[in-house]
């Protein structure tokens, strides 16, 4: 009776599977009188910089299969589809092996895609896991089969996947091992075709251990399936491979974060088709400029000498917010994690540009005094906060605005925050772009929210583009490989501060790395000041886990960052070196530049005025002397008074 009953089952199981392959071999018929499916050259991504030149490219090296190592096709056929050249698209008992084995275990432990099916989803801008998508992609699947012969979908399918951020087995060869794929040795090809599985974690140059595991399996695959011996694949296995990429700009340590952040942006646009079938490929015309790039990453390589240390920078130009140049990280084959991107970090010192933006609009001048001492903050609920000023430096007296930036005066920005109210220091931050939903606690003043930088650069920009916001952006066009329009951007500018008022506060961050100000304190950038031969606005700042600097004038924005990943402190050490990194990419990018054209003209509405750097008050022969700007009707008179009795404070008795 179970004989019988087993028997039923079988039956049923054979008539459902043949039933199924019946359908499929009907719709594979009528895939046979479609159009061919044109692939030539299709998920080509052909990427272009700011001068229109291409430097690199998802695909655009493509590959006959004659002119690919035999180890490498081999290799990829054995782990990723033993019975490539026996199916048609979809391997039948494959799927019902492992939908049996994921049933079983109660997890997807095993996947049965074919190599068609894994090109036809690279055919595709992106991944999604749609039921619509999934039924595309086995048309399409169906389509390539019956059109196209089983070297032709190889050929493809090679010339498209992604090697750990490289595409197509042409580049990936010359990426890891500056050497053509034909020339790939058997060691060599066997760590490559174990990458594509998961690239963030078989790649080599990020995870060396695993990819040998990885590696381990395709050669067993390789000697299962007779391609080679098992003393080939123990030789292949023992051979040490040297990672030996060209020496030319493409190989920038940090330029793959660029690229990354290029195609994030290229997958939220929605005017592109999803399909590479519809497009034939795609130019991508970007804003990356060659020579920013190289100044920011040689800056890095030059200066943060500690190599433990993580980094990220942006050059950006403030006048349409396009991205010049990106570092997410010290070494992308090490980490593709974009930090510049991705990451939220405390901004520290660096938000008080804002603070101090926001302090001037509300009737503040450079002459505005607090005193700056050892204080007790009080405020809502009984609580209280205690700030300190960097090395505990205090003029246990009042100084100015000028003076609190000059020095990056804790005291002085909280009194500040305090005095404009809860709601100003947010509002700005909002009005140049940060959506943050940050706290209004005092510790706002000093930077304790984490902003990501990009977000920053915004903000910074529309400093430097005098009150006008602009979003920043890698991608200016998308064409087809026809040059049809598939998508232009077109900048938005919007005026969301006043440009007297700014001009004011850029004045002010010259006071960062002013000579004149050296007095009880030192001004926070006096060390670079040597450096530069052009005139900048520029504020520094630094947390416990944090070091961050920005900088700009009319032509150019920098921002970098140093830090761990897993918030270590940081030293003094690396605040300097990031500081020196930020005035090496500057001068490198603006090196024979006219200085008269990169700041700004005085309006008219604005005076300068000599002014004592500390007091605030009008300068004599007694005093130094720095010029400073203030509204027409705002400049100071020698009584100029405190606004501390406004502040709730308590002084701290030494």
């Amino acid at each position: 009776m179970k004989k019988k009953r087993s028997r039923k089952w079988i039956i049923i199981i054979l008539g459902i599977i043949f039933f199924f392959i019946a359908i499929y071999f009907g719709i594979y018929l009528y895939a046979k009188v479609q159009p061919k499916l044109p692939i030539s050259g299709a998920n080509g991504y052909h990427l272009y910089d700011i001068n229109g030149e291409i430097y690199t490219a998802g695909s655009n090296e493509n590959v006959d299969l004659k002119d690919i190592s035999r180890h490498l096709i081999n290799a990829t056929i054995a782990v990723e589809d033993k019975n490539f050249y026996k199916h048609h698209g979809f391997d039948f008992f494959r799927i019902i092996k492992a939908m049996m084995i994921n049933l079983k275990s109660g997890e997807n432990l095993q996947g049965a895609s074919t190599i068609t099916q894994q090109y036809s989803k690279n055919l595709f801008l992106d991944f999604d896991k749609t039921w619509d998508r999934k039924i595309k992609e086995a048309w399409i699947t169906i389509r390539l089969e019956a059109h196209y012969s089983k070297d032709d979908i190889l050929e493809g399918y090679l010339n498209t996947i992604n090697y750990g951020g490289i595409f197509g087995i042409e580049n990936a060869s010359k990426y890891y091992f500056n050497k053509s794929s034909k020339k790939l040795t058997l060691a060599e090809a066997s760590m490559l075709a174990g990458i594509p599985k998961n690239p963030s974690k078989y790649s080599p140059l990020t995870n060396e251990k695993e990819a040998k595991k990885r590696q381990k399996i395709i050669l067993d695959a390789m000697v299962k399936n007779g391609y080679i011996s098992q003393s080939e694949a123990d030789g292949a296995y023992n051979t040490k491979l040297n990672y030996e990429k060209g020496t030319d700009e493409e190989n920038l340590k940090m330029m793959m974060y660029y690229q990354d952040a290029v195609m994030d942006e290229l997958s939220m646009i929605d005017t592109i088709p999803s399909s590479f079938l519809e497009t034939g490929g795609l130019k991508i015309y970007t804003n990356l400029d060659m020579n920013a790039q190289k100044a920011l990453e040689d800056s890095a390589n030059k200066n943060i000498t500690n190599e433990e240390i993580q980094m990220a920078g942006v050059v950006m130009d403030p006048k349409n917010g396009k991205v010049l140049a990106l570092a997410g990280g010290r070494d992308y084959n090490k980490s593709q994690y974009n930090r510049a991107t991705k990451a939220k970090r405390q901004v520290g010192s660096t938000i008080k540009p804002f603070l101090y933006y926001s302090a001037l609009e509300n009737g503040f001048t450079p002459s505005t005094t607090f005193t700056s001492e050892k204080t007790t903050f009080s405020f809502s609920g009984n609580k209280t906060y205690t700030p300190k000023n960097y090395n505990d430096e205090y003029a246990n007296g009042p100084i100015s605005l000028a003076a609190a930036i000059s020095y990056s005066d804790n005291i002085y920005a909280v009194k500040t925050h305090l005095f404009l109210g809860d709601d100003a220091l947010p509002d700005i931050l909002k009005r140049v772009g940060i959506n943050e939903n940050v706290n209004t606690l005092p510790s706002l003043a000093l930077g304790a929210e984490e902003i990501n930088m990009m977000d920053m650069m915004a903000a910074y920009s529309a400093l430097a583009n005098e009150g006008y916001k602009v979003e920043p952006y890698f991608i200016s066009k998308v064409t087809d490989m026809d040059d049809n329009i598939l998508y232009e951007y077109k900048p938005k500018l919007e005026n969301v501060l006043n440009k007297n008022t700014v001009y004011v506060l850029n004045e002010l961050l010259t006071t960062t790395y002013a000579k004149e100000f050296q007095s009880y304190n030192t001004p926070t950038c006096l060390s670079i000041a040597p450096k530069m031969t052009h005139k900048y606005a520029l504020k520094s700042g630094t947390t416990n886990t944090d070091n961050l600097i920005f900088g700009y004038n009319k032509d150019v924005v920098v921002g970098m960052w140093t830090g761990y990943d897993d918030n270590k402190d940081v030293s003094s050490k690396d605040s300097s070196n990031l500081k020196n990194a930020w005035v090496d990419v500057m001068e490198t990018y603006l090196k024979d530049k006219d200085d008269s054209k990169l700041w700004y003209e005085t309006p008219k509405n604005v005076v300068g005025v000599a002014i004592d750097p500390v007091s605030g008050k009008i300068a004599d022969n007694n005093s130094k002397a720095k010029i400073l700007y203030y509204i027409k009707g705002t400049e100071p008179t020698d009584n100029k008074s405190s606004l501390d009795d406004s502040i709730p404070t308590v002084k701290l008795e030494e």
